[in-house]
C-alpha cells in the first residue's frame, strides 16, 4: 500500500534527477572545462592551482548536497512502500561506492593535497618547491582517477534509474 501522493513521489524523483543532474554535470565541467581553462589562462601553477583548490572545494558542498538529497529521497521511497519507488541492488550498491568515493576525497585526500598545495607555494629553496610540487603532484594523480571513478558511478546511477524508469512505463519488457 502506498503512503505517498503522486505528487509526492514526482517531487521525489525529480529531486534525484537533479542530484544526479548536478552531480554528473559539475564533475563533467570541473574536468572538463574548468581545470583546462585555468592553467591555460592564468599562467601559472600558484594562481591557477588556488583557483582550482577553490572550485573543487565549492563543488564538493554540492557532492554533499547531492548526496544529502539523494539519502533522502531513497528513505522516501523506501517509506512510501509503492512498487514504482521501489529501490534495487545495484542503485544501493552504486550509490554507495559514490558516497564512499565522495568521503575519501573530501575528508582525506583533498585536505591532504591542500596542505601540499600551501607547502609548495611557501617554499621559496628552488630545489625544496621543486619537491614538494612532485609530492602534490603524486597526490593529485589518484585524485583525478578518483573523481573520474566517481563520475562514471553517476553516470552508471542515471542509467540505472533511466532502465527502471523505462521497465516501470512497459516500454522495454
Amino acid at each position: 500500500m502506498s503512503r505517498t501522493s503522486r505528487w509526492g513521489m514526482i517531487c521525489c524523483l525529480t529531486l534525484e534527477w537533479l542530484a544526479l543532474g548536478l552531480w554528473v554535470g559539475g564533475g563533467v565541467v570541473l574536468i572538463g572545462a574548468v581545470i583546462p581553462a585555468v592553467f591555460n589562462t592564468f599562467g601559472g601553477q600558484d594562481l591557477g592551482g588556488l583557483f582550482v583548490t577553490r572550485a573543487f572545494e565549492g563543488f564538493h558542498r554540492f557532492m554533499i548536497g547531492s548526496l544529502a538529497v539523494l539519502g533522502v529521497a531513497l528513505g522516501y521511497r523506501r517509506w512510501s512502500g509503492h512498487p514504482a519507488m521501489a529501490i534495487g541492488l545495484g542503485e544501493l550498491i552504486v550509490l554507495a561506492g559514490m558516497a564512499v568515493i565522495a568521503g575519501l576525497i573530501i575528508l582525506w585526500l583533498h585536505p591532504t593535497a591542500v596542505a601540499l598545495q600551501a607547502q609548495a607555494f611557501a617554499t621559496h629553496e628552488e630545489a625544496a618547491k621543486k619537491e614538494a610540487f612532485e609530492a602534490l603532484f603524486r597526490i593529485l594523480k589518484p585524485i583525478r582517477w578518483i573523481y573520474m571513478v566517481d563520475l562514471v558511478l553517476g553516470v552508471l546511477l542515471i542509467g540505472i534509474k533511466a532502465k527502471r524508469s523505462l521497465h516501470r512505463d512497459g516500454a522495454v519488457a
